[in-house]
């Protein structure tokens, strides 16, 4: 009947919506950025071989269909959970063999796996059931399985192996914490190649403290501590140490130190406990031979919560007289942080940045209130207002900001706080010269604070991915490429590695690498699809190439972003490059890529 339902129609039945309960597998590459950047065609040779000789052929086994797969990830789903789990365990376990038994070669795998309602389409599924899997998988070990508390509930006593309760976690975009679970597989592997360090520095990374109190509320006490530890290392020439953006995938686990040291190219590695009560924490730490596993030595203190910078202090003359014993005392003693007069200060300092690594638009604002009541309890607390300093631009750089002057001359300001407090305070020195930079198009005092915020800081990886970008702007593209390469190496699992993706991409674009440029910006992408300031830059070096069709797609994505957006105006306002042939030459590729004039 003509305007009537149409009950018969295929293509009708295929556009419905079906609502259904599924267990949904989210796979993940470990170290894909690190991996690519190492050798792209190799990396990508090894993954298909790992897909289709391993992952479909167990799915169909399991009685899984493969949803998608991205350059770096997989979406299965099951309508078993013990399926999901036999499926998730099969598939470590190839990937674990050696290169020729599999074709895993270097690709190690996180797995997660949760049980929720999905909505599927005829070529995809979604939905909050898919959500929290995704980001359930960025909590899980390197060569492990991690599964929320629904999928545990139903495959307890069915699998085999004993699970680990991670207790719960703080997931990004979710508004209450989830339970979740470990597989500790005995073929579980984290060998991820991350690329060579400079020179013949010895390397360390500190691990977050596991909270032994049994209070969640006190877990970001525990990952907090070990920041004054991270920057007191960092500020050595004679070490490498790795941010502790990346340490914190490892937050409330236990890993073996030589899967540490392969996943995060280090020799040596610090982890240990903290159990804190009313009076007292009693911290319990250990340094480890990444190579070996053997402990180098171990420690353990219980003092009043106001001798807590003590034990932190002595846990870094200790690191440093193990692996690094020709340090001077005089360069120890300069590289240890400032501390507070007041613990309370420093308490809710812990707690702003609890909240700030988790980059959750939601949560974002009560770290400016932690950070106000630190600088009200301790005005000369410079890390505070250093912190404060980084709110405000990041409340920028993610478009929260409802009014960008204003935020940028408060971070402005409260930079400036930090390092008349501080001169030697590199996240103060490198917030600094990004606002000199980004927002006031001073690019000459911005090389110099970068300088004095390297100086201060060697192992900043914030001070050399946002030098980076006012290199760029300046025309210096080579040395801007080496600078951003520098900052990823330093902070390999970044929480905001779609920002540090952007910077290469944009260090490459400058340095005439374009092929280069597309690869970070298609990275950059994949992290963050919406991210406009990577979109541009994407435009760009795809029109550099001549591959216009790919220019013009990602044009259109970018105007579903920003409809108003005109080269011209962003020509007149927002354009950071100060070299004039980099600012001619980003207008007309994006002219090129049919862009609005």
């Amino acid at each position: 009947m003509p305007g009537g339902p149409n009950n018969g129609d295929d293509s009708t039945i295929a556009l419905r919506e079906d609502r259904r309960l599924a267990a949904i597998a989210f796979v993940d590459i470990v170290g894909y950025s690190i991996l690519m950047a190492e050798e792209e065609a190799r990396t990508h040779k090894q993954w298909m071989a790992l897909l289709n000789d391993v992952l479909r052929p167990l799915a169909q086994r399991h009685r899984g269909t493969i949803v998608k797969s991205t350059g770096d990830g997989v979406l299965v789903e099951f309508s078993s959970a013990l399926h999901a789990v036999e499926w998730a365990r099969a598939v470590q376990k190839s990937a674990a063999l050696p290169a020729g038994d599999a074709q895993a070669g270097s690709i190690v795998l996180r797995i997660a796996i949760h049980l929720g309602d999905i909505i599927a389409t005829r070529d995809d599924i979604y939905g909050d059931g898919v959500n929290l899997a995704a980001r359930l998988q960025e909590h899980a070990t390197p060569g492990g399985i991690i599964l929320s508390e629904a999928v545990y509930d139903l495959v307890r006593g069915r699998i085999g192996a004993e699970a680990r309760d991670l207790g719960y976690l703080d997931l990004k975009n979710f508004p209450k914490p989830v339970r979740a679970y470990a597989l500790d597989e005995e073929t579980q592997v984290a060998s991820t190649p991350a690329r060579p360090r400079q020179g013949a520095l010895p390397s360390v990374a500190v691990l977050p403290l596991q909270n032994l109190g049994g209070n969640p509320d006190d877990n970001y006490f525990a990952d907090g501590i070990v920041e004054d530890i991270i920057v007191s290392l960092a500020g050595l020439r004679e070490l490498m140490v790795i941010a502790r953006a990346s340490t914190m995938m490892y937050r409330g686990r236990e890993p073996d130190p030589r899967q540490v040291g392969r996943t995060l190219g280090v020799r040596y590695v610090l982890m240990g406990s903290v159990r804190r009560s009313t009076r007292l924490v009693r911290v319990s730490t250990q340094l480890c031979d990444a190579h070996s596993g053997a402990n180098i030595w171990g420690d353990q203190t219980e003092v009043p919560l106001g001798e807590l910078f003590e034990v932190q202090d002595r846990i870094v003359r200790r690191i440093v007289s193990g692996i690094a014993p020709h340090v001077r005392a005089a360069e120890l003693e300069g590289a240890l942080r400032k501390r507070p007069d007041s613990f309370t200060a420093y308490d809710y300092t812990l707690r702003a940045l609890a909240i700030i690594h988790s980059l959750d638009s939601r949560t974002f604002r009560k770290a400016r209130e932690y950070l106000e009541r630190a600088m009200s309890e301790d005005r000369n607390f410079a890390m505070a207002a250093a912190w404060a300093a980084r709110w405000y631009s990041l409340n920028i750089g993610q478009g929260w900001s409802e009014n960008v002057e204003k935020d940028a001359a408060a971070a402005a300001e409260l930079a400036a706080r930090a390092i008349e407090l501080d001169r030697q305070n590199a996240l103060a020195l490198a917030t600094y010269g990004h606002l000199k930079s980004f927002l006031f198009h001073d690019c000459d005092s911005a090389l110099v604070y970068f300088e004095r915020a390297l100086a201060a800081c060697p192992n900043s990886s914030l001070a050399w991915i946002l030098s980076s970008a006012t290199l760029s702007y300046v025309g210096r593209g080579e040395q801007a490429v080496r600078h951003a390469e520098h900052g990823l190496w330093l902070s390999p699992f970044d929480q905001s590695l779609f920002n540090y993706y952007m910077f290469l991409g944009m260090a490459h674009y400058v340095n005439g690498t374009y092929e280069e440029a597309v690869k970070w910006g298609r990275m950059s992408a994949s992290e963050n699809p919406l991210y406009t300031s990577n979109l541009r830059l994407l435009v760009a070096a795809l029109a550099a190439l001549d591959r216009m069709d790919e220019a013009r797609e990602v044009a259109q994505t970018l105007l579903r972003q920003e409809p108003t957006f005109t080269v011209a105006d962003y020509e007149k306002t927002r354009a950071p490059f100060r070299d004039p042939e980099v600012r001619e030459r980003v207008f007309a590729h994006l002219r090129k890529a049919g862009l609005p004039d």
